[in-house]
């Protein structure tokens, strides 16, 4: 099962519509390290992410490079400002390992959108999705502490874990390397 099996394939789409969808989409591999999308330039393009970790992160007012999203297996890693509103994007995407993805262009995308029975009611529900979890972050940060965003990232992305720099997990859990570090040894001598 690919990427767009999973991302698409459940969305009520008929098989003609998914056939069409899946066509538009280019496979690609993209190298740790590289650039999908950086700040200033405006997205052409969305993936779905087969396999690998690609992150976003933006440079606060220090100049300090800050995580703002992990993106994993078999999810949308697009940004969604840049994309739709036609502007230049203020966040940079970088792959954090080796990728495979799948790649759709605006226009095709916008064509398949409005033809395909079904395509639109999928983005609704993806977007909603997407704002109910970016609500979800943006008051944990404020209401939980530390170690229960680890945790709560442990529970629903333990790729990001395993795969990311802990400098980059620490940004986007808004605590510094060091803090990182200590509720990780004390997680590990509380569970032994």
């Amino acid at each position: 099962m690919t990427a767009l099996d999973s991302i698409y394939g459940n969305a009520g789409i008929v098989n003609e519509g998914l056939e069409q969808i899946f066509a538009a989409h280019q496979k690609v591999i993209i190298s740790k390290g590289d650039y999908l999308l950086k700040i200033g330039e405006t997205a052409n393009e969305y993936y779905c992410l087969e396999k690998g970790l690609i992150r976003s992160y933006v440079l606060d007012y220090n100049g300090n490079d800050i995580t703002t999203e992990f993106f994993c297996d078999n999810q949308v890693v697009v940004e969604v400002n840049s994309l739709f509103q036609r502007i230049p994007s203020q966040e940079n995407f970088q792959a954090i390992t080796d990728c495979v993805c799948w790649k759709i262009d605006f226009d095709s995308f916008q064509k398949l959108f409005h033809e395909i029975l079904g395509f639109s009611e999928w983005g609704r529900a993806w977007m909603s999705q997407s704002l109910f979890y970016f609500k979800h972050r943006s008051v944990s940060m404020i209401t939980q502490s530390a170690t229960d965003r680890y945790l709560d990232l442990q529970n629903q992305r333990p790729q990001v874990l395993k795969e990311a720099p802990l400098k980059n997990i620490a940004s986007y859990l808004g605590i510094t390397d060091t803090s990182l570090s200590r509720i990780r040894k004390e997680l590990t001598q509380e569970f032994r």
